[in-house]
């Protein structure tokens, strides 16, 4: 464990001096200046012809993600990204450091790939895009997913059938805004609502397969999938493969570079600035996910540099440690944090107002009814005013102390999800959940005669429970906000404040404290690994790969021991066969083995892809392990087998009890290898649409635009799970070893 933590440090840093290194950039203003730079395409998409057509000089580098080139500019390693206009936005927006040239490279039509034998559903499909682009629906969804900030997505509830025969949409879920995995692990996006929507029209189930773009017109094909769903341009050259109906977006290849690079922000004169909200433009600045404060700063400050936190006091830790410059929150939560940290100020002005109130579930409008009354008599009895007073106005030295509760007959249970990292309206003291919400959830279970269960969770996840049914209502300094009301009910406010920023005072200098490696370091894990529950994606996806690499190398081992049977047999019915199997297997890449077996052999059956993937490692593995096998039989001594029949053992037993021990301690070392080997192969699979570790990292990538830790964080999955795993051989390799047996049998 110790030395999987020491690697972790080693990528990190090497990743930091990646990212920071300058070697050979060069700052493209304009197409002029691309003609000898080196730009990133996609592999196998239409940005390939562009960039050699256009740029024949340049030095042109394939990517199977757009994040893998994102990695690459950042590092030095590009000068320039040609890629289409969505997913240059999506980058641009989440990496400040990076824009696109206002002029377009050339335009290309997005349209829905259809398989060539199958002109009904090509007709049909055609129809329903047509009927969508008269009535305004795709127009409106432009609007709602291309949006030019980071403000939340408008999703619309699009629910499909749930009987029927399915359609299969191929998609490459890594391109967000118009194809991504949500934070529900299922695919959404433009794309994603649009297969939705024609499901509805079809009247039919939908099933998404998520894969790399370049394995999409195989799956269509061999019938994998039904329709390609996936920001695809309909070129000539695919035309003569798959078939296309009528456009459903108008495109456009785009160059993202560069920004010049600006001084930091770092001296004490800069800081004396942040007087005023004029001077926070351009500005590095900490908001919450989804709070009202991130909404109100994004409008207000659009041109600044957004710093996404999950805690109110991870943020206010940034501004203390140079980090970043301003937090924008509400004005209550602010307070307590100046309080605390003397270095610390609110400006006078205030961004925004707010109002603050329970929230319910769409479908439950008699709680909504009854919490309503209750709030009501709570105000006209001044107890909501006494609450602002006693966690809001009053600068407390000492937690304050709940009301005791009355003792009232309870008729059941309600349950009241908050994020206790909120002082002061809930925040964990003395090991219980306290504050402003707390008290009066405290005051509600009174008016309402209902027994309150308090459930602490992320901030992030309140409204997906409360959608799910996981708890009935929520109080947690919930602001209200257009977006929201379309999601859930609010109740009438018991508060109302300001939305205001937090700065350091006028020449106070940022403490060290904390180096910028450890910030870096706890900033991208809240960001990469908890926010959202990503973490989920990567325990489906470690537990897809445990589960490949086991039984893959269980399978290939059986069929090693077979074909090194028939490999070393005298007959050449059988030797033949077998010579021929293993020549093919190891000269043939496992990516191409597994394509061909899941798109050709399986192609007419609906199998899991997880079961296609150990059958092709399992091949590829059985192939070395038969000439491992072979070598080591062949390693023993012929008197040894030849001394066992003269004792009256039989071949087969003369082979279990004397050959087989001495060859399985001959070829351990190697088996080792190959064993390992295979556990990082499976880093493909995506291609065949299986979610694995490699697959869970595009995917939060995608989302978060984390050009590194992602990737560190996988590396170090992979690493623990073959030190495990080759932990166990080596002690089978132990336990083979007479001389291991003989020490064993002294100490005893």
């Amino acid at each position: 464990m110790i030395k999987a933590v020491h690697l972790a440090l080693v990528f990190w840093v090497l990743s930091i001096f990646l990212s920071g290194c300058s070697k050979n950039e060069k700052l493209i203003a304009g197409f002029a200046d691309a003609q000898n730079a080196r730009i990133g395409v996609m592999t196998g998409s239409t940005g390939e012809a562009v960039a050699a057509k256009q740029f024949p000089k340049a030095q042109v580098k394939s990517f199977d993600d757009i994040m893998d080139a994102v990695a690459a500019i950042k590092s030095g390693q590009l000068d320039a990204i040609i890629t289409l206009f969505p997913a240059a936005l999506q980058v641009s927006k989440k990496n400040p450091e990076l824009r696109i040239l206002p002029e377009p490279l050339d335009f290309e039509d997005t349209a829905i790939a259809v398989r060539k034998d199958n002109d009904q559903l090509l007709a049909t499909v055609d129809r329903i895009v047509a009927a969508l682009k008269a009535d305004g629906t795709l127009a409106d969804m432009e609007k709602r997913w291309l949006k030019p900030d980071l403000s939340p997505y408008q999703e619309l509830d699009v629910v499909p059938p749930r009987q029927g025969k399915i359609l299969k949409i191929g998609v490459s879920a890594t391109r967000e805004p118009f194809s991504f995995v949500d934070d529900h692990g299922r695919v959404s996006g433009f794309d994603g609502e649009l297969a939705r929507i024609i499901a509805v029209k079809l009247q039919r189930p939908v099933e998404f397969f998520n894969m790399k773009f370049m394995a999409l017109i195989p799956a269509l094909q061999s019938g994998k999938v039904d329709l390609i769903i996936s920001g695809m341009t309909a070129t000539s050259e695919r035309k003569k493969t798959v078939n296309f109906t009528q456009p459903y977006f108008a495109n456009k290849q785009v160059m993202l570079v560069r920004k010049p690079a600006v001084a930091p922000l770092s001296t004490v004169s800069d800081r004396s600035e942040l007087s005023s909200l004029n001077s926070l433009k351009g500005k590095r600045i900490c908001v919450l996910p989804g709070s009202a404060g991130e909404m109100a700063a994004r409008q207000k400050f659009s041109g600044s540099q957004f710093q996404v936190f999950t805690a109110a006091a991870d943020a206010a830790l940034a501004i203390t440690t140079n980090k970043a410059d301003a937090f924008v929150y509400d004005k209550s939560v602010l307070l307590n944090l100046a309080e605390k940290n003397p270095e610390l100020m609110i400006l006078d002005q205030a961004v925004d107002k707010l109002e603050v109130a329970a929230a319910l579930r769409k479908d439950n409008t008699a709680l909504l009814s009854e919490m309503n009354k209750a709030l009501q008599s709570l105000k006209q009895e001044g107890e909501l005013q006494r609450l602002r007073t006693k966690w809001v106005d009053t600068k407390y030295t000492a937690t304050p102390q709940l009301q005791p509760a009355k003792a009232v007959h309870t008729s059941g249970v309600l349950r009241m999800g908050t994020c206790a990292n909120l002082e002061p309206f809930s925040f964990q003291s003395n090991g219980i959940i306290t504050g402003l919400d707390r008290e009066l959830s405290q005051l509600l279970g009174e008016r309402l005669n209902k027994k309150i269960e308090i459930i602490d969770m992320n901030f992030e996840a309140l409204i997906p429970a409360l959608q799910s049914g996981k708890i009935d209502f929520a109080l947690s300094n919930f602001n209200v906000t257009e977006e929201r009301k379309k999601l859930i009910n609010f109740s009438v406010p018991y508060i109302t404040n300001d939305i205001s920023v937090l700065v350091r005072k006028t020449g106070s200098s940022a403490t060290t404290a904390v180096p910028s490696f450890f910030s870096d370091l706890v900033t991208s894990f809240q960001s990469n690994i908890i926010h959202e529950r990503r973490y989920l994606l990567i325990l489906d996806g470690l537990k897809t790969t445990v589960v490949i690499s086991v039984f893959a190398t269980l399978f290939g081992t059986l069929l090693g021991a077979l074909i090194c049977f028939m490999r070393m047999a005298k007959s050449r019915l059988l030797s033949a066969p077998a010579r021929l199997y293993i020549a093919i297997l190891r000269g043939t890449p496992v990516l191409v083995l597994l394509m061909l077996i899941f798109y050709v052999v399986f192609a007419s059956i609906n199998i899991n892809p997880v079961i296609v993937a150990v059958i092709a490692f399992g091949m590829n593995f059985g192939a070395y392990t038969a000439e491992i096998f072979r070598t080591g039989i062949e390693g023993v001594e012929k008197g040894q087998t030849e001394a066992g029949i003269s004792l009256g053992f039989t071949r087969t037993s003369t082979f279990l009890h004397i050959v087989l021990p001495q060859m399985v301690r001959r070829i351990l070392p190697v088996y080792k290898g190959e064993f390992i080997s295979l556990v990082k192969m499976t880093s493909i699979v995506g291609y065949i649409a299986v979610q694995d570790l490699t697959k869970a990292s595009d995917i939060i990538r995608s989302r978060t635009f984390d050009a590194f830790f992602p990737l560190v964080m996988v590396a170090i999955l992979y690493f623990l799970i073959s030190w495990t795993l080759m932990q166990s051989l080596e002690y089978l390799e132990r336990i083979t070893d007479p001389k291991y047996k003989k020490r064993k049998a002294g100490r005893a």
